[in-house]
């Protein structure tokens, strides 16, 4: 209510229409008490006086602003009223909609592209003296409805699914046992606006410089940086959740637990913006598509099985092992291979990329700490088209997703001496059905053709070289011998079941036409979900002789009682490794090694 004041058009009380706005804005789910609607789509405002409007004679003009410092110049900060340019597509702008003696009724256009916040709104008023009047605030979000925004979904179904829809799924497992959880994203539950609002306003690129942070904000790719690089604390910021990838969570909640973001995000509001314990990759993901879903963003959270993690961005995930057959310890291990890794896609178009629209849609974004990205965790917004073409020369951060979905495993001998001699190289086991949540349903949907071209296929090739060129990489390794004298396989007896012993047969057959004496050491170690061999399982070593030719059948068994106790959640016993060794001189010779099989136990 508005005191009665001399200037006119003498505005006493202002309705903001906050249900009926908010409604046709699609955002009175989140309340009905206050103004939000979303930049590009006009809202009304009435507003009652002691005498009728005369639009040709009274002064009357809006103050919208957003963020310190707010500026014109910046785009956060708007003084507009009555004039013939106004609509769709232009600055901030109003229309005379209708008038009585008593009010009149204004409808507001924002502009496509206005930032994204809490809005201060504010009227002047006065024939000689100009007087600012408060009337309140607006929050102003993306708009996926709107044409013009760069985060328009043409779909009505997608929008109701990848904005509106507060439930979902994530997928987790192993690639040849795919499992999910429900989950509640809650992206409109009470006080969740105002949560991913402060989170904006707390990530450092505001706290050094709020003006050109809040204005920057008009645009998706920048916010999606910015909510990339908040969702975990591994920077000197307030980010929401902190990472712990081994089994001490007593001093917070085990990430198996989780449930819903808006636990999650109610507790950092609520701790002064201090990090939640703990959380790992599907947990960052699924909070980071609350946040942009709740900001208007189209997103969808995405698991990818057998996701490699490149840490030295050569699209080769490098495994060692000694010449006992045991994969190199958590200290020394850097590439892996993760069971699954989950991150975010969110819609947007990238004209800093290119001006035909090629690399507009979905978009990888991943909130999880792996590598630094411009000296922040954070990663995308990566074009899966990009992805898929191998145009690894793209920004943000594609060469890194690039290889998670598509890397070559290389697999190295490592001797005493420091040296290393290639043994394997798998062109196909990275990148498996890549998983997300099916439209208007609760089927899974695999996208994997949508990140790269059929394994084994010329296209995959092409793309995975193009890679590699793009990115002036070189490789100076010697090439795996194309046949072995003494070949080996291993097959499960029978399906693991838990609680029950692992059967596995080998075969081991000379190929060569003289007698070999061979030792064979068998290794098998449990891995984290995250790919890092942690505890020793089975450790044989058998002594062998094969005539000319000859097939032998050995079967190895892993005891329960061995692997059960290690067995935690999402580790599996998935690489015993089998060494094959010269018995004569070795460990002399290098050249002693025939052959080293990766077997993979299919564990349920």
């Amino acid at each position: 209510m508005f005191s009665d004041c001399s200037y006119e058009p003498h505005v006493h009380n202002v309705q903001l229409h906050c249900r009926k706005n908010n409604k046709e804005h699609r955002t009175d789910a989140i309340s009905v008490d206050r103004l939000i609607v979303r930049r590009g789509q006009p809202f009304q405002l009435t507003f009652h006086a002691k005498q009728a409007f005369r639009p040709r004679q009274d002064f009357f003009q809006l103050v919208v602003q957003t963020g310190p410092n707010a500026s014109e110049a910046k785009g956060t900060r708007s003084t507009f009223g009555l004039q013939a340019r106004c609509g769709f597509g232009k600055p901030w702008s109003l229309e005379l909609s209708s008038s009585t003696d008593t009010s009149f009724t204004m409808t507001v256009y924002s502009p496509t592209d206005a930032s994204i916040g809490l809005y201060k709104l504010s009227m002047l008023t006065g024939s000689n003296t100009r007087t600012e009047t408060s009337i309140g605030t607006l929050t102003v979000l993306f708009n996926p409805w709107s044409e013009d925004d760069w985060v328009y979904l043409p779909k009505e179904e997608e929008r109701q699914e990848y904005v509106m829809n507060e439930q979902g799924l994530l997928y987790n497992g192993k690639w040849h046992s795919i499992h999910f959880m429900k989950w509640n994203f809650g992206q409109f539950e009470d006080d969740i606006i105002d949560i991913c609002l402060k989170l904006l306003d707390v990530n450092p690129k505001y706290l050094k410089n709020g003006m050109e942070d809040c204005a920057a904000r008009c645009n998706p790719i920048y916010v999606g940086r910015v909510v990339s690089a908040m969702i975990n604390k591994d920077d000197a910021d307030d980010g929401v959740i902190m990472g712990r990838w081994d089994d001490l969570c007593s001093d917070g909640v085990n990430p198996v637990h989780w449930r819903n973001s808006v636990d999650i995000l109610r507790k950092w509001f609520k701790n002064a913006c201090r990090p939640v314990k703990y959380g790992q990759c599907w947990v960052f993901a699924a909070v980071m598509c609350t946040v942009l879903r709740c900001l208007g963003i189209p997103c969808r959270v995405v698991t990818n099985f057998e996701s490699a993690h490149d840490t030295n961005s050569n699209l080769l995930v490098d495994e060692y092992i000694n010449d006992y057959g045991l994969l190199r310890t958590k200290e020394d291990k850097k590439d892996s291979i993760w069971n699954f890794h989950v991150w975010v896609e969110a819609w947007m178009k990238r004209p800093d990329i290119s001006d035909s629209g090629v690399y507009d849609g979905w978009q990888v974004l991943d909130p999880t700490p792996q590598e630094m990205s411009e000296g922040v965790f954070c990663c995308g917004p990566a074009p899966v088209k990009a992805i898929l073409e191998g145009r690894t020369d793209v920004k943000y951060d594609v060469p890194f997703v690039y290889a998670e979905v598509n890397a070559d495993i290389v697999r190295w001998m490592l001797w005493p001496d420091g040296s290393k001699t290639k043994v394997s190289t798998n062109t196909t086991s990275v990148g498996q059905f890549i998983s997300t949540k099916a439209v208007g349903s609760d089927e899974r949907l695999d996208i994997t053709n949508q990140y790269k071209y059929l394994e084994g296929s010329r296209a995959e090739r092409d793309g995975f070289n193009r890679a590699v060129r793009n990115l002036s990489i070189s490789d100076d390794s010697e090439d795996v011998p194309a046949s072995r004298a003494v070949v080996m396989m291993i097959q499960e007896v029978e399906k693991p079941i838990s609680g029950s012993d692992i059967k596995l047969k080998l075969s081991v057959r000379n190929n060569r036409s003289t007698p070999q004496a061979l030792s064979l050491q068998i290794n098998a170690q449990t891995i984290r979900y995250t790919g890092i061999p942690t505890e020793h399982v089975c450790k044989e070593q058998k002594e062998l002789r094969l005539q000319p030719n000859e097939e032998l059948f050995l079967l190895i068994n892993i005891p329960c009682a061995n692997y059960g106790p290690k067995m935690f959640f999402n580790n599996s016993i998935k690489r015993p490794t089998l060494t094959l060794k010269g018995c004569s001189d070795w460990p002399k010779r290098k050249d002693g090694v025939l052959s080293v099989v990766p077997a993979l136990l299919r564990w349920p």
